[in-house]
């Protein structure tokens, strides 16, 4: 409300500093007019402009129609065309252009103006000056001011939306910055579920086999019950770490993978630490990518991991068998028996799961499929993974998804989506913003919508550059010929006082017609025409000089048939 307020403010002082720059310009006009009329001449016309100065903002058209009703009263003295309201219809003809972005009515409005400037000059019978003056200089007051109140509105619009394109990247900037703290978030929690967690897990499972040694006191046992409880504590601090740190619904692929360690190596150090491990592999291994091996890497280590959680001292078998173009990697883990230690549950069940969605997630990016579930002999964790990777991995925060079950989101979208919702290119081939903004860009790269306004932005100010140079052009071949023929008629019909002196009464226009010119002046005012002239004479007008923008004194010449009856002068003015 506030901003509002100080808007109308703001738009009220530009109006009456307008109006008063405007009227000041009339009242000098009034001033030099010489004897005029007070209330038609000053008052009214500052009236006029008090009502069309603030409708240049809610209707600018109808405030050009308003101020050029004042040049038509202009055109309607019979001393001159000319007043000083030419520069109020030149500055709301700018307020026009500048205040109405598209262009038909605006130039519907300036036709009309200048239809109405010469149906008043054909009406008044004007003469030749005040045609001149209807045909050159309204209609420039009326449509170059217009095109550059345009260009002025599109400067700024251009300005406008380069500044807004600006504050875009700025808050792209701030999402990348944000998006880049999530993902680092995200493997951090990666890295402790994935190796943290293993790695707690055995020691609590060594901790417990450590109870059972016949050679420990009851004091030993209380104190390793109590570490394992700790240990068992901490893991669970671990997972509830996660679920803060984790960005949902997964995280980043390559999060946390060891670099050098292997299946063998995680089997072994699982076997030193007790865990009844029993694992086999079938078949030639054949060249995998990293990608396939650090997978397979994750399958056994997060099966592990449940496995020594839920089902401690139950016996696990690991089969990685390589087929000709697929590696199937399938963990049992026993289920614990009724008497057995306190976990329930042989899998992630009574669990949160998140490294089972995680995992799913992985494969799945990998081109590979993921079943976990309860099954004959235990708890089964089987993968199957391509030993080339047929879709590429992420390297960014993936879109959330729906899970439509536990440790499977209901689809992986790639680089793009294939309904074209969300067109998000490849990350390899993410276009920057600044080339985005070239109008040259290749035909697939992807333009946010920023550079596409920006671009609709200057594709309008070319048109609007164009038509500020098109329009005088198109005007000057529509005006210039109309204005050259008036002058033609003007200075081929001048007849110069010495000459006029030479004219004997009484001689034929034979004799005569080396002094006249070539034609006779045929725009006479209206008093000329009406002055008292010999009956049955047949009258011919010419001027006396070659001024075109001003009146001069006419010369009347009468005849009765070739003869010359009467030479007389009319004067300039009215009688």
């Amino acid at each position: 409300m506030l901003n509002t307020r100080t808007t109308s403010a703001r738009s009220a002082r530009g109006d009456a500093a307008l109006w008063t720059v405007l009227a000041a310009a009339t009242g000098y006009g009034f001033r030099d007019a010489g004897p005029a009329s007070l209330t038609l001449d000053l008052v009214l016309p500052l009236a006029v402009l008090a009502v069309a100065v603030p409708w240049s903002r809610r209707r600018p058209g109808a405030a050009v129609a308003l101020v050029n009703g004042l040049c038509v009263m202009g055109l309607a003295d019979a001393s001159t065309p000319g007043n000083a309201h030419v520069l109020s219809l030149a500055a709301l003809s700018c307020l026009l252009g500048a205040r109405v972005a598209e262009a038909r009515r605006p130039l519907l409005v300036l036709a009309g103006c200048a239809a109405v400037d010469l149906a008043t000059c054909a009406v008044l019978r004007a003469q030749p000056v005040w045609w001149f003056y209807a045909l050159t200089v309204l209609p420039a007051a009326l449509l170059l001011p217009w095109l550059a109140g345009r260009h002025w509105r599109g400067r700024r619009q251009l300005v406008r939306e380069g500044w807004r394109l600006a504050r875009g990247l700025e808050e792209r900037q701030h999402l990348v910055a944000e998006r880049a703290r999530l993902t680092e978030r995200a493997e951090i929690a990666a890295d402790m579920h994935d190796s943290l967690g293993h790695a707690l897990s055995l020691v609590a499972l060594r901790a417990g086999a450590l109870e059972l040694s016949p050679d420990l006191t009851d004091r030993d046992r209380a104190d390793l019950a109590d570490l394992r409880g700790t240990i068992a504590d901490a893991v669970e601090q671990v997972r509830e770490t996660v679920a803060v740190l984790q960005d949902p619904p997964g995280r980043d692929t390559s999060a946390g993978l060891p670099v050098n360690d292997t299946v063998e190596d995680l089997l072994s150090r699982a076997v030193a630490a007790g865990v009844p491990v029993r694992w086999e592999r079938r078949g030639a291994s054949p060249p995998l990518s990293c990608l396939v091996e650090r997978g397979m890497y994750r399958v056994v280590q997060e099966a592990l991991t449940n496995a020594t959680k839920h089902a401690p001292a139950c016996s696990i078998s690991v089969r990685i068998t390589h087929e000709p173009d697929r590696t199937r990697v399938s963990v049992v883990n026993a289920v614990p028996s009724a008497g057995g230690p306190a976990h329930t549950g042989a899998g992630p069940a009574s669990g949160v799961g998140r490294g089972l969605i995680g995992l799913q997630e992985r494969v799945t990016v990998l081109g590979g499929s993921l079943r976990t579930g309860p099954g004959s002999g235990g708890f089964h964790v089987t993968a199957v993974l391509p030993h080339r990777a047929t879709t590429a991995a992420r390297t960014g925060t993936p879109a959330p998804g729906p899970v439509t079950a536990p440790g499977r989101p209901a689809g992986i979208q790639g680089p793009a989506s294939p309904s074209g919702t969300a067109r998000r290119p490849d990350p390899g081939m993410a276009p920057d913003p600044v080339r985005a903004m070239d109008p040259d860009a290749a035909p697939g790269e992807v333009l946010p919508e920023s550079a596409e306004r920006l671009a609709s932005v200057r594709s309008d100010a070319r048109r609007r550059s164009a038509l500020a140079f098109v329009a005088p052009v198109v005007a000057a071949v529509f005006f210039v010929p109309s204005a050259v023929y008036l002058a033609w008629q003007l200075t081929t019909s001048v007849l110069p006082p010495s000459r006029f002196d030479e004219l004997t009464t009484g001689r034929p226009r034979a004799e005569l017609a080396p002094l006249l010119p070539a034609r006779a002046y045929p725009y006479p005012s209206d008093h000329a025409r009406s002055a008292p002239r010999p009956p049955g004479a047949r009258c011919e007008f010419y001027r006396s000089g070659r001024d075109l923008l001003d009146e001069v004194d006419l010369y009347r010449l009468c005849w009765s048939g070739d003869t010359l009856l009467t030479k007389d002068t009319v004067p300039a003015g009215r009688p």
